[in-house]
């Protein structure tokens, strides 16, 4: 009987030294993490609003983070940095806008932490969309053509109709991106966390 105290006191003990360690403490110090404002008084990071939440949620829905990671790890710890993935380590103070965090569970593909730095151009990202490996030559990423419409070239080929290396894969025909495909595209141009910040110097 005596022994089944103590054994329940340890597992309390061990429970509650858990929770106080790895929830209570770290909230504590994260509470206080507000945005930084940057040379030209814009804050870093910024708040997300209408598309990027949107395409924040496709991101999701499509399982984008199952295969990419959006935290790019210091230096003693990999290649991220040298493989140019980002200017400097993640913080948390990046993820203070993100409920919850989608830093991703493995690198199938390369980190997007900071895609919309590397790769700022709407057009490349709907390409790669669409296509994978018409951007990116040997990618595993499968193709999402159920975010894109074809459309028939009446007089003017729309503006927002991609290009193709090699022409249009059906004559008089375009590919139109959808509204989901936009959205998605806007949150990917959003993940730009190369501003500086004080905890990454």
């Amino acid at each position: 009987m005596n022994r089944a105290v103590w054994l329940y006191l340890g597992v309390l003990l061990t429970v509650i030294s858990s929770f106080v360690g790895l929830v209570r403490i770290p909230a504590r110090q994260l509470r206080g993490l507000l945005p930084i404002k940057d040379d030209l008084g814009v804050e870093r990071p910024q708040r997300p609003d209408g598309g990027v939440l949107a395409g924040r949620a496709e991101y999701i829905g499509l399982g984008c983070l199952y295969c990419h990671s959006q935290q790019v790890r210091p230096e003693e710890f990999g290649a991220d940095l040298a493989r140019g993935w980002g200017s400097r380590r993640t913080v948390a103070r990046d993820y203070i806008w993100d409920v919850p965090p989608v830093m991703g569970t493995m690198r199938t593909g390369p980190d997007l932490a900071n895609i919309g730095a590397r790769q700022p151009s709407p057009a490349w990202h709907l390409l790669h969309l669409f296509r994978p490996r018409l951007t990116s030559s040997g990618s595993t990423m499968p193709e999402y053509p159920f975010l894109f419409e074809s459309q028939r070239v009446e007089l003017q080929r729309p503006a927002e109709a991609l290009s193709f290396p090699q022409g249009e894969p059906r004559q008089g025909w375009v590919v139109v991106p959808t509204q989901r495909a936009r959205d998605l595209v806007t949150y990917l141009r959003s993940l730009d966390h190369s501003y500086p910040v004080p905890e990454a110097r």
